[in-house]
């Protein structure tokens, strides 16, 4: 999978375009699946999709000053969705259900002020407060769906219009933050914007009703769901069970859930049923401090406590997003020196459904960022050649490796991956007798010699300091220099 989008794209209305013109590119080194930006219309034209205001305005209607999002139009988007299924190219939809922005009007409603860093506690009695909570869609006049929001439809918002104030969390009169989220400050139900009551009827009719709309109007092939932490844990267990038993029986969904926490990862996978996927931001976490650390790191331990290494078939692992970079609120990008470290960790492994960031395939020239060195080479490795049995060789704290031993159905198959984070090293590994006699090759050019494999199957492979070899057969080593 790639996340094929940053934070930092410019508000030029192409991006669909481009998404369309990279389509078979993507598919030709190895991509299978893309996750797309929020398509709907946020609070202005340059919201990247997370201020959500109408999402069934995909880029269609005349709605706060523009008709087109950041990224486009309605017809570009469905259009770029098509040729990326014309490529063989999978598409993750980004669905943001929590939170509204950018009302139409205000209301005068009664709330409490609850304390912004512990929701479970009250800091005032009930009071009047200005809020935009009334969401009409004049632009649209009631195409697709009539429905039009108000208060009754929220649980509290974080800003009353009267008073100028956001010193407090107002939760209104009647209303209850929902009890099963995640338990960060108290209860972290309220994340941004109007908060959307889920537990209301209405509300949950018309979120499913939206959401089936979504995936016929666009024909995405999977959910990323946003923020899910924020949302009761059970509403998209059961909602994702009755679209798989109703219309959409093949449904992928991969949840964010932002914790480092592995326990909080395990906890709401089994409160959902394991309906869903999550992203693994313990592994990226560990990332981070390795990278940090540097030669202090101790890399034998780089998946200990994450989702992959607990739960792989839930895992999707992944190095950096777009909140994770440079200026972002969950800012804690990885060091330039350790990304190749870290995708090929994610990549050339067995478990977990990798996710690489746009901005590290790219490079970010807003930021002044690189892109990562020899990203499309490993996933061509990953494509082509990262098959079979896998041998783990963690018995150093700063020289790690494995191997994977190839398959009858992938010609060429095979491969044996050494990196640290310190000196360079050496260790004696195994990919297999049947490869006795045969020349292994650094498919990222660090180490020039070949590794003869011995008759045992060993063979003795190398690597730089802080850096990572990829050792392949012959046969692909040519492959990848004539393709590259």
């Amino acid at each position: 999978m790639m996340q094929y989008f940053e934070w930092y794209l410019p508000n030029d209305g192409f991006w669909w375009k481009r998404c369309a013109a990279k389509a078979d590119r993507l598919a030709a080194i190895g991509i299978s699946e893309v996750w797309l930006p929020p398509a709907y219309k946020g609070t202005s034209q340059e919201d990247v999709g997370y201020g959500v205001y109408d999402m069934y305005d995909l880029g269609e209607f005349d709605q706060k000053g523009t008709i087109r999002t950041k990224y486009g139009t309605k017809e570009e988007y469905t259009a770029a969705i098509r040729a990326f299924h014309e490529a063989g190219i999978r598409v993750f939809g980004d669905i943001v259900l929590n939170h509204r922005m950018g009302g139409d009007g205000t209301e005068e409603v009664s709330a409490v002020g609850d304390d912004p860093e512990n929701r479970l506690t009250q800091l005032d009695e009930a009071r009047k407060v200005r809020v935009w909570s009334k969401f009409t869609f004049p632009g649209r006049n009631g195409k697709y769906s009539a429905f039009t929001w108000n208060h009754r439809h929220f649980t509290g918002t974080d800003w009353d219009e009267k008073t100028q104030s956001n010193d407090r969390i107002y939760r209104f009169t009647g209303k209850r933050w929902a009890p099963e989220t995640d338990r960060e400050k108290g209860n972290f139900d309220y994340l941004m914007g109007m908060n959307v009551d889920l537990s209301n009827q209405t509300v949950r009719r018309e979120t499913e009703k939206w959401l089936r709309w979504y995936l016929k109007e666009t024909g995405i092939d999977g959910l990323r769901l946003d923020a899910v932490k924020h949302i009761s844990f059970p509403f998209y267990r059961e909602l994702l069970k009755r679209l798989r038993e109703d219309g959409f029986p093949e449904l992928p969904a991969v949840g964010e859930y932002w914790s480092g926490d592995l326990g909080r990862l395990l906890n709401y996978l089994d409160a959902v049923d394991n309906e869903m996927s999550l992203f693994d931001v313990a592994l990226h976490y560990n990332f981070f401090h390795a990278s940090e650390q540097g030669g202090s790191f101790d890399m034998s331990r780089v998946f200990e406590n994450t989702l992959v290494a607990e739960r792989p078939a839930n895992a999707v692992t992944f190095v950096d997003n777009h909140d994770t970079q440079y200026g972002q609120s969950l800012e804690s990008f990885i060091s330039d020196w350790f990304k190749p470290l870290a995708y090929t960790l994610v990549l050339l492994r067995q478990d977990g459904l990798p996710c690489v960031f746009y901005s590290d395939y790219y490079g970010n020239p807003v930021k002044n960022r690189p892109l990562v060195p020899n990203l499309g080479k490993m996933i061509k490795l990953r494509r082509l050649y990262a098959y079979g049995e896998q041998e783990d060789y963690y018995d150093d704290p700063h020289c790690i490796g494995w191997t994977r031993g190839g398959d009858g159905e992938h010609p060429d198959s095979a491969l044996a991956v050494l990196m640290s984070n310190a000196e360079g090293s050496e260790k004696r590994m195994r990919v297999g007798e049947r490869f006795a006699g045969e020349s292994f090759y650094d498919a990222l050019g660090k180490c020039p010699e070949p590794v003869t494999i011995g008759k045992d199957g060993w063979g003795v492979f190398r690597t730089e300091s802080s850096s990572v070899s990829v050792w392949v057969r012959a046969g692909a080593f040519e492959n990848l220099v004539v393709n590259e």
